[in-house]
């Protein structure tokens, strides 16, 4: 027999196989489709948590689609713009039809969604892994629908919990099951990439799957995010971003707008026009001026005159602190690319074409400075606030769950589309950030953003002093710890 030959007879018993393991599932889920108005079992407690994590992640108001959307609760239970449901259960199909007649159901295979067309913001895969039958060919078929800004977020059951599911269900104590994948969470971040996806964030949910008072929110909102407990989790989270698999089309590059809040800041000014580079299509320099006592607001208009040949815009700051002054700029801004620059000049703005081309060129959605890598200038940081910085650093880091070096550098970089998401749901958090780099933070990591850090080497200031108040802005720093806490880590 030839090569050619063996291959198609080997290629027959798997199509054959793989008939009979989608037929069995069909069969088996349509069976516990029937049962479910008359029995539920025990998994109410933990499916009302994965939408209270699901909920967290997706913002109300997005296009998303669910597969492997069984009843449709959980997709309905995020109140998107416009939900799809696909399901190859055709007795669930109808479930979730009759359940949330305001989304679309369909009944498909998640291994050929060739028929279905268009971008989604939100990709949701529910405890679908363990019970397909090629979970890289399903991951493929999602590239589809995924934009650049498009999560795909995704919960599999824990190997660990192989065997009280098992004994569970036949128990009946949980809906029977048929044999599953059992994946490990490196066994997903792999197969994730090898389909053209970045895992941008990885943590464990569910520690007690059961609806108990009192009990259920301590063990699945506070102690699952300790060791070791963590590690006895029922369910693994990932959230991930489609990677660009063309290079940058240089012919469409973004116009840019560079913010720059300035208080007390009249000597910078020439510096900061001479030194700003044209970047993109181009580049716009928005000033915020912060009711100096100095002379900033005229060192300001006599540099926009002297060139006329910047696209500059001045604003007078009305309200208080850098992030009302960020917020202010970037409500005004006209470029597709929104790039903070402090006047202080701390950090160089001949560093911003970096900070441009990790965002164009896809290495990030919102690129971070960070001054804690290369030795600083003698007098670029006191100690105390040194100090502070790798304290929150830390804290932010298990927070956000991406590491984050540095949450105070002023440089901060990402595409405006992204930041009206952000300031659309900022209510999420809360409106108390005086400085606007955890306002950013926060949003970037609740969306899902790929947060990229770029070292920058931290200057000493040569004009003014800093508007830093150590301990009062500590204190804040503490209190927008705790809200963090209470909005990302313990939802």
């Amino acid at each position: 027999m030839s090569g050619d030959d063996e291959d198609r007879g080997a290629s027959g018993p798997r199509d054959a196989a793989r008939e009979r393991y989608a037929a069995a599932r069909i069969e088996h889920w349509d069976a516990v489709a029937r049962t479910l108005d008359s029995r539920r079992g025990l998994g109410g407690g933990y499916h009302r948590r994965l939408a209270e994590v699901y909920r967290s992640l997706i913002p109300e108001g997005r296009r998303v689609i669910e597969i492997g959307c069984g009843e449709g609760d959980l997709l309905a239970a995020l109140a998107p713009s416009f939900g799809v449901g696909i399901d190859f259960s055709g007795e669930m199909v109808r479930r979730a039809a009759a359940r949330h007649p305001g989304l679309h159901f369909l009944q498909g295979d998640a291994h050929d969604l060739s028929d279905l067309e268009g971008t989604f913001d939100a990709v949701v895969l529910s405890d679908l892994f363990n019970d397909v039958w090629d979970v890289q060919g399903v991951l493929e078929q999602l590239r589809r629908f995924a934009a650049p800004h498009t999560r795909i977020a995704v919960n599999s059951y824990s190997h660990l919990w192989e065997g009280p599911l098992a004994a569970a269900a036949r128990l009946g104590l949980s809906k029977p099951n048929l044999p599953q994948n059992w994946l490990t969470k490196e066994d997903v971040a792999n197969l994730l990439r090898l389909a053209g996806f970045e895992v941008v964030r990885a943590w464990t949910e569910v520690l007690w799957p059961l609806a108990t008072p009192a009990l259920a929110g301590l063990c699945n909102r506070v102690l699952v995010r300790l060791w070791p407990l963590r590690h006895l989790a029922l369910a693994n989270f990932f959230v991930a971003r489609v990677l660009p698999d063309r290079p940058v089309d240089r012919r469409a590059e973004p116009v840019v707008s560079v913010v720059v809040p300035a208080r007390n800041e009249a000597g910078n000014i020439p510096e900061i026009l001479a030194g700003v580079p044209e970047m993109g299509a181009g580049t716009e320099i928005v000033f915020v001026e912060g009711n100096s006592s100095d002379e900033t607001w005229d060192a300001v208009e006599r540099e926009i005159a002297a060139h006329p040949e910047r696209r500059c815009v001045l604003l007078r700051q009305t309200g208080d602190g850098k992030g009302d002054a960020v917020r202010l700029g970037f409500a005004a801004a006209s470029g597709d690319v929104l790039m903070i620059l402090d006047a202080d000049l701390t950090v160089p703005p001949e560093e911003l074409p970096r900070f441009y081309r990790a965002l164009v060129e896809g290495k990030g959605e919102f690129i971070n400075g960070v001054r804690l890598v290369y030795p600083m200038e003698r007098q670029a940081m006191r100690l105390a606030n040194l100090l502070g910085n790798k304290f929150f650093s830390m804290a932010f880091s298990w927070l956000l769950g991406q590491p984050i070096k540095d949450t105070l550098c002023g440089t901060k970089v990402l595409w405006t589309r992204d930041y009206e998401t952000i300031a659309a749901n900022r209510a999420y958090f809360g409106e108390f950030d005086p400085f606007g780099d955890f306002d950013l933070l926060f949003g970037a990591a609740r969306l899902g953003l790929k947060i990229a850090e770029l070292p920058v080497r931290y200057r000493e200031r040569t004009y003014g002093t800093t508007n830093i108040r150590r301990w009062r802005h500590g204190v804040l720093l503490l209190r927008m710890v705790i809200v963090a806490a209470g909005r990302v880590k313990f939802v």
